[in-house]
C-alpha cells in the first residue's frame, strides 16, 4: 500500500527516494534548462526544529504520508492548517531531512507582506550611490544589486526540488494569496530590471536566498522541478477557492500516542518517553476538555522539570499544571 510513497515520515534521510519521484503530469512539467547551483545543505533551523538528534522523527500517521506525497506527485502546494504547535511549519523540514534537499527557504507572513518581497529585491538607491563613485559600470553589474527572495529562490532551475516554507499564510493582507497564484500555477516570474536590459545582457548572475549566486536569462526565473511548497494556516482566516483548488489541503492533528512518544524521543533521548510518561500522561489528559495546548507547552514541561523537579514529584506536577495551561481560555 505504500510502495508509491517518495517521504515516509521514518525520519532517516535517504537522498536517492526524490529521483524515485515519476515525471509530473502534462499541466504541471517545466522543460526549462538546467541551470549549475549548489544546494546549501541542511541548516540549524532545521537540526533545531527536528530534535538535534538521531532519534527518528515522528512518524506520521497515514493521511498525512498521502497528502505529502500527493503534493509531490502533483507538484501541487501543500496547505496544512491546524492548531498552532502541531507541527506544521516542522513538516516542512522533516520533508527537507527525509529526502535530502537542502535548506528550507522560510518565508514568515505578517500583515505587510508583499509577493514582491518573496520574489526579489532590487538596490536602487544603492546602485545609484555606486554609479557616483570612479569606474564605469556594465549592464551586468546589476546583478550586484538584485537578490532573489526564499519563493524566487526555489524557483530556480534547479534539477531537484527545494523545500519552500511560506508560513502563517493566514496572516498576510487580503490580497496576498490571489497574488500568489500565478506564480505557484506557472512556476515562473519576471525581474522587469533584468528585462529590459536583456538586449544588452541576457544573461546576470543574481545572489539567491542562499546567499549564493544564480544566472538569470532573459530577466525570467523559471523553474524545472517545481518545488515542495508548504503553506501553513492556523485557521484564522479562509482562503479563496481559485488558492484553494490548486493546493492539496492536509488538517494536520496534534501528535499522539506514537507521534509524542516518538517527538518526546527525538528531543530529549531514548529514554525520555518512559522517564516522563507521568508528564505525558497528564497532558494527553488535559486536552480531554477540547482546550488548545500546543505540543510545546509539554516539552517545555519536561524540559524544565528536570531542573527545577528532578525528585519532587508535587513539584513537577505544580510546574506541569503551570506550563499547560490551554492558551484559548487563560491562566487560572
Amino acid at each position: 500500500m505504500t510502495e508509491w510513497f517518495i517521504y515516509r515520515g521514518v525520519g532517516r534521510p535517504d537522498p536517492d527516494r526524490i529521483d524515485r519521484l515519476p515525471p509530473p503530469p502534462p499541466w504541471r512539467s517545466f522543460d526549462t534548462p538546467p541551470v549549475a547551483y549548489d544546494v546549501p545543505d541542511l541548516d540549524a533551523s532545521t537540526r533545531r526544529r527536528l530534535g538535534g538528534s538521531t532519534v527518528p522523527l515522528p512518524v506520521q500517521d497515514p493521511d498525512t504520508l498521502e497528502l505529502v506525497n500527493a503534493a509531490l506527485y502533483l507538484r501541487r502546494p501543500l496547505l496544512v492548517t491546524g492548531e498552532p504547535g502541531v507541527g506544521k511549519s516542522t513538516l516542512a523540514h522533516s520533508v527537507a531531512h527525509e529526502l535530502a534537499l537542502g535548506r528550507v527557504l522560510e518565508w514568515p507572513v505578517v500583515s505587510r507582506s508583499e509577493l514582491r518581497e518573496a520574489l526579489y529585491t532590487y538596490d536602487a538607491i544603492g546602485r545609484l550611490q555606486d554609479a557616483q563613485l570612479p569606474g564605469e559600470q556594465s549592464a551586468r553589474d546589476i546583478g550586484r544589486y538584485i537578490k532573489l527572495g526564499p519563493l524566487g529562490t526555489a524557483l530556480i532551475a534547479a534539477d531537484r526540488p527545494r523545500v519552500l516554507l511560506i508560513d502563517e499564510l493566514d496572516k498576510s493582507d487580503i490580497d496576498l494569496p490571489n497574488d500568489l497564484l500565478n506564480v505557484l500555477e506557472e512556476g515562473r516570474f519576471a525581474i522587469p530590471e533584468l528585462e529590459r536590459i536583456a538586449d544588452r545582457a541576457p544573461v546576470v548572475d543574481v545572489l539567491t536566498d542562499d546567499g549564493r549566486r544564480v544566472a538569470v536569462t532573459g530577466g525570467q526565473v523559471r523553474c524545472r522541478a517545481f518545488p515542495f511548497v508548504v503553506l501553513t494556516s492556523n485557521r484564522e482566516r479562509e482562503f479563496p477557492a481559485p488558492l484553494l483548488r490548486r493546493c492539496i489541503t492536509l488538517d494536520l492533528k496534534a501528535p499522539r500516542d506514537e507521534r509524542l512518544a516518538a517527538l518526546v524521543q527525538a528531543h530529549f533521548g531514548q529514554e525520555a518517553y518512559e522517564d516522563n510518561r507521568d508528564l505525558v500522561d497528564r497532558f494527553a489528559h488535559a486536552e480531554a476538555d477540547g482546550a488548545m495546548r500546543p505540543t510545546d507547552q509539554l516539552l517545555n514541561a519536561i524540559f524544565l522539570t528536570q531542573y527545577a523537579a528532578r525528585e519532587a514529584v508535587h513539584r513537577r506536577e505544580e510546574i506541569s499544571e503551570l506550563l499547560m495551561q490551554p492558551l484559548d481560555r487563560g491562566p487560572r
